[in-house]
C-alpha cells in the first residue's frame, strides 16, 4: 500500500487533491493500493470583519472526504518533523504549501517529495509566478512537476506542462486554468515516477528567474510608467492586491483596463483623466508615460465596483483631474 501525503493551501491546491481522492475509484489512471494518510494544511486564521476562524479551501476539500487533516504549523520544528516521519509515508505530495521543508522532512518518503509548481521551470522560481507570467507580457505559462530539494524551486523536474496565456486572463482566471492543469499533470506524471520509468532533469541554472511575495504596494500605480505596462499590472494583481490609484484623497481601484498606444498632440501630465467613448460605452482614458490607460471598470474607496458609465452618474467631476 502506498501511503501519500498530501500539502497544500489555497484553491490552487484543490483539484489536484481531488484527482487524488478520485483516483481510489475504479478505472482511475492512478497505482491501484495506494492511500492518501493524511492531508496538511496550515493552521486556520481569523478571516474578515468577524474574525472568525476560516478553513483553507485545502481543508474544506479533505473533510468533506473525511481525509484526516493535520495542522502542525512549521516543520522547521524537530516535534513536528518527527511526528511526520511517525506516519511512515512512501510520497510527499506539495501544492502551494507555503512553507519551505527542511532537508530532514524531505529525505523522509522513499519516493521524495513532489511539487506542482505554477511555472515552466527554471522560469518564475518563487512564490508569485503567475502573477510575474502576467506582468512580463508572457503568452504562455505552465505548471512543472518538480522533485523538491532543500532550495526555493531549484529541484530537478519530472514534467511541464505548457498552456497559452490569453489576453484578457487575470492571475484569477489564469490561476484556475493552472490549477486544473497541475491536477492533470500530477495523476499523468505520478505512475512514471513510482514506476521507474521517468527521470528527472536538472534545471538550468543560467536561465533561472526568481519572483517576490506580492504585498499591497506592488499594486500602486505610477502613472509615468507606459500604458501597456500598466494594463498587465491591472490584469496581473486582480484579484490581489489590487491596482490602485487615489483621486482626491480616496483609495481608487482599476479593475478593468487596457491600453492604448497614441502619440499626443501636446505635453501632459502623467495621471490625468479624460472621458472617452469605445464600444458605445464611456471608458476613462488616462494619460501615462506612454499612450493611455483605457479604464473600464473601477472601485473608489467605500464603494462597490462600477462600470464608467455608471461611476460618471456620481463622479463626472474626475474628468481633467490628475489622479496621483
Amino acid at each position: 500500500m502506498l501511503r501519500i501525503i498530501y500539502m497544500g493551501t489555497p484553491h490552487f491546491a484543490v483539484p489536484a487533491l481531488e484527482a487524488l481522492i478520485k483516483g481510489s475509484a475504479p478505472g482511475a489512471i492512478l497505482p491501484e493500493g495506494y492511500e492518501i494518510a493524511t492531508v496538511i494544511t496550515r493552521p486556520d486564521k481569523p478571516a474578515g470583519r468577524g474574525r472568525g476562524v476560516v478553513h483553507s479551501p485545502v481543508k474544506q476539500t479533505a473533510l468533506a472526504h473525511e481525509i484526516p487533516v493535520w495542522q502542525p504549523g512549521s516543520f522547521k520544528k524537530v516535534a513536528n518533523s518527527d511526528a511526520l516521519a511517525e506516519y511512515k509515508a512512501d510520497l510527499y505530495i506539495v501544492a502551494a504549501f507555503g512553507q519551505i521543508l527542511p532537508q530532514k522532512v524531505l529525505d523522509q518518503p522513499r519516493y521524495g517529495t513532489l511539487n506542482i509548481h505554477a511555472s515552466l521551470l527554471p522560469k518564475y522560481r518563487g512564490p508569485d509566478p503567475i502573477a510575474e507570467s502576467i506582468v512580463q507580457g508572457d503568452r504562455e505559462s505552465g505548471v512543472s512537476i518538480m522533485l523538491l530539494d532543500a532550495g526555493i524551486d531549484t529541484g530537478p523536474v519530472l514534467a511541464k506542462y505548457p498552456i497559452p496565456i490569453s489576453a484578457d486572463d487575470t492571475t484569477g482566471s489564469l490561476t484556475s486554468k493552472l490549477a486544473e492543469l497541475g491536477a492533470q499533470a500530477l495523476v499523468e506524471t505520478l505512475p512514471q515516477w513510482i514506476a521507474g520509468t521517468i527521470t528527472p532533469e536538472p534545471q538550468e541554472e543560467e536561465r533561472a528567474t526568481h519572483t517576490h511575495m506580492l504585498n499591497k504596494e506592488d499594486g500602486k500605480i505610477d502613472w509615468s510608467r507606459p500604458a501597456a505596462v500598466l494594463a498587465r499590472k491591472v490584469r496581473a494583481y486582480q484579484p490581489w492586491p489590487g491596482a490602485y490609484t487615489h483621486w482626491r484623497g480616496k483609495l481608487l481601484k482599476i479593475i478593468n483596463a487596457h491600453h492604448l498606444s497614441v502619440e499626443l498632440s501636446e505635453p501632459s501630465v502623467p495621471g490625468t483623466v479624460s472621458i472617452r467613448e469605445e464600444a458605445g460605452h464611456k471608458v476613462l482614458a488616462v494619460i501615462t508615460g506612454s499612450g493611455l490607460l483605457l479604464v473600464k471598470q473601477l472601485q473608489l474607496e467605500g464603494k462597490k465596483a462600477l462600470g464608467v458609465d455608471e461611476f460618471l452618474r456620481g463622479y463626472a467631476q474626475i474628468s481633467g483631474d490628475v489622479l496621483e
